[in-house]
């Protein structure tokens, strides 16, 4: 017995593009769009010399400022008007300060899933 078509218009996978140059077009665009991803560090006793720090959260500003932070422990989700927003409100514990530490920007981009690894 043949199965029915899906009645889901969305593949069930993403078919490649046979032309390099379009995948190479995507990739650029991908780069030229893409967030920038930083961490919020949050810092105890900072410029003694028993300082510790500790990544608090992650998160992703877009090229209008737009950010969006989670927690490390998942529990903390924050859309604010700026990254430095997100290290003012890590920061509000007595003691405790926040920094944010940028990623580079991104370089490189694939199609492909292996090649991105």
């Amino acid at each position: 017995m043949a199965a029915a078509p899906s009645q889901n218009s969305l593949p069930g996978t993403l078919a490649q593009a046979a032309d390099p140059a379009f995948d190479r077009e995507l990739c650029g665009l991908v780069l030229d769009t893409a967030p920038r991803l930083f961490a919020v560090v949050q810092v105890c006793d900072e410029g003694r010399a028993d300082a510790d720090g500790w990544v608090a959260a992650w998160g992703f500003a877009d090229a209008a400022g737009s950010t969006h932070v989670i927690g490390v422990d998942g529990r903390t989700r924050l859309t604010l008007p700026s990254p430095e927003r997100a290290a003012h409100h890590f920061s509000r514990r007595p003691g405790i300060t926040a920094r944010l530490v940028w990623l580079s920007p991104p370089t490189a981009a694939a199609t492909d899933r292996a090649e991105a690894a």
